[in-house]
């Protein structure tokens, strides 16, 4: 991910291209007023940012979409994009867009959410000394690159100089609220793009000590934080006085942060939590059979793939990446560690999004004696023991030994696992390329667009290229797609950049996932959107 989106509650399942949301028990109205109040504690990692700027996880983002709110957000049933926090995003040429903003938001400070808020946050996040993760999102507006810091010798570790700017040049203020943004190039699907929180606008406050916002933050959605971030312990939030929406319905929601999902699942069982978005893979059965309506599942668009450090010498030759493919049985790790749940990956996007191609990978398939002549032409294998990475706590172990044992069986090649480190700091040693060995990672689609799972993981220098994977025409084709008048027309160029990528593996695609989550007693309505995942904030409790 590292982001995903979408807000829905909805009392049936409602399908479209890319979205759907289904919600348990109670009135089949969600919106129903008498059913709000209570607190609701829920399941949560260790976010790594409370700033959307930098937030790009899943675990910060199910915080900062309850306590920031931005121009768009996306329809349940068809995915696109809908006003929110803006009035219009127009364009005529697909390269120049006006953004009018609805009066009378304001921040939990006071200070008023207008075309200066989107404008510095922006900017900000663009601006490279910053170092935001979510600057990549920026890439598209006029004057990214000279408002971006470079390796001064591609070397490093020198200091890079300050940019040319510090602030990009396409972003203009009309009046208080009405910008406009003008793209590098033309691309049809912006107003797609800034639904996601990313594009949240920033209080001036957090500008001049974005450190302490980063731990308070200062919103402008239904939600505020109480007190502040409490690490590895939790987060409060409750409603907002200041926010001028339909308000949330919990009072208050309380993450309380555990350091692995079978200690949250104990938790839940002992009456402590009211909701756990995840399970762990052994528990599913027992869940399943305990807590019966109260396990919701459907399949979801969370591709879980294992990323190859191109960085590493070990595995610069597509064909070391291509053998170590080829050896693994996806179906027998998925029947044997997540009792069948999982839909083999044989593509980069997700089956539910238009564009989508079954079997496009040929390399996803086992076939150990084709494996071993395309490890033999490259040479053999050369690196000593093959480490295999996992964020701690989160039930990687199984199947990732379960890779392992398949390589070692197929290849010869003996492994060993790291998966010592918490999420928070398994992300920054993605961020900075000191991975050894092959590192899981999923991605879900930060917007509704099939480019959301193509340009942030593989384009050059997208910061979700965890695996530093360069290809000028694979880039070349994402501009083409980019550039067409419509999604349909986009298809074609995106497929073709698929191929390319899908015969280079700068991952390895294993699984779609399935949403296994449960609930307690004392939620009367349980709602969820298979993008965004548990939306706390539509949730109502039983009242006493």
């Amino acid at each position: 991910m590292r982001g995903k989106f979408l807000k829905v509650a909805v009392a049936a399942t409602a399908t479209a291209m890319l979205a759907t949301a289904c919600s348990g028990g109670g009135d089949d109205n969600p919106s129903d007023p008498g059913k709000s109040g209570g607190e609701l504690r829920v399941y949560a990692s260790e976010p790594a940012f409370l700033l959307p700027s930098a937030a790009d996880d899943e675990p910060s983002l199910y915080v900062i979409r309850q306590i920031y709110r931005g121009l768009v957000k996306y329809n349940a049933e068809t995915g696109a994009p809908e006003n929110d926090l803006a009035e219009s995003v127009e364009s005529q040429d697909q390269k120049l867009w006006t953004i009018k903003i609805k009066d009378g938001y304001t921040f939990d400070n006071g200070e008023k959410v207008n075309a200066d808020a989107f404008i510095r946050s922006w900017n900000f996040a663009a601006y490279g000394p910053n170092a935001q993760n979510n600057a990549y999102f920026m890439k598209r507006i006029a004057g990214i690159k000279d408002v971006s810091s470079e390796d001064p010798d591609g070397e490093g570790p020198k200091k890079a100089p300050e940019p040319k700017a510090k602030e990009l040049s396409g972003l203009k203020k009309v009046d208080d609220l009405t910008f406009t943004v003008e793209l590098s190039e033309p691309f049809s699907g912006f107003p797609t793009t800034i639904g996601y929180p990313g594009f949240s606008p920033m209080a001036e406050a957090c500008v001049k000590d974005h450190q302490k916002c980063n731990e308070t933050p200062i919103g402008n959605g239904p939600y505020k934080i109480e007190g502040s971030w409490q690490h590895n312990v939790g987060i409060t939030v409750v409603r907002s006085d200041s926010w001028k929406g339909d308000p949330g319905k919990p009072d208050k929601i309380n993450y309380r942060i555990f350091a692995d999902v079978d200690a949250g699942y104990a938790a839940f069982q002992a009456g402590e939590l009211d909701v756990l978005y995840t399970l762990p893979p052994a528990r599913y059965k027992e869940a399943k059979a305990t807590y019966g309506d109260r396990l919701y599942e459907q399949p979801s668009d969370s591709f879980t793939y294992v990323g190859m450090p191109i960085y590493n010498e070990n595995f610069k030759d597509k064909r070391v990446r291509q053998a170590i493919s080829m050896v693994i049985d996806r179906q027998s790790i998925i029947d044997a560690v997540f009792n069948g749940r999982f839909t083999p990956a044989s593509g980069y996007v997700a089956p539910s999004f238009e564009g989508a191609r079954e079997n496009a990978c040929q390399y996803c398939k086992k076939d150990v004696e084709k494996a071993k002549q395309l490890l033999a032409e490259a040479g053999g294998w050369k690196g000593g023991k093959l480490q295999l990475w996992a964020n701690a706590g989160a039930g990687h172990d199984a199947w990732l030994q379960a890779v392992g044992d398949q390589v070692k069986a197929a290849l010869g090649i003996d492994y060993e696992l790291k998966v010592n480190l918490q999420f928070a700091e398994y992300l920054e040693t993605a961020d900075n390329r000191k991975f050894t060995g092959p590192f899981r990672l999923g991605w879900s689609a930060d917007y509704p667009f099939l480019e959301s799972y193509l340009a942030p993981l593989y384009s050059t220098g997208a910061d979700s290229n965890n695996s530093t994977y360069s290809n000028p025409e694979f880039d070349a084709l994402l501009k083409q797609g980019d550039a067409a008048n419509s999604i349909q027309e986009a298809i074609p160029f995106y497929q073709k950049a698929e191929d390319m990528i899908l015969e280079d593996l700068p991952v390895i695609p294993m699984w779609w996932g399935k949403v296994a989550a449960v609930y307690g007693e004392n939620v009367d309505k349980f709602v969820w959107n298979a993008v965004a995942d548990a939306d706390y904030g539509q949730m109502t409790m039983k009242q006493k």
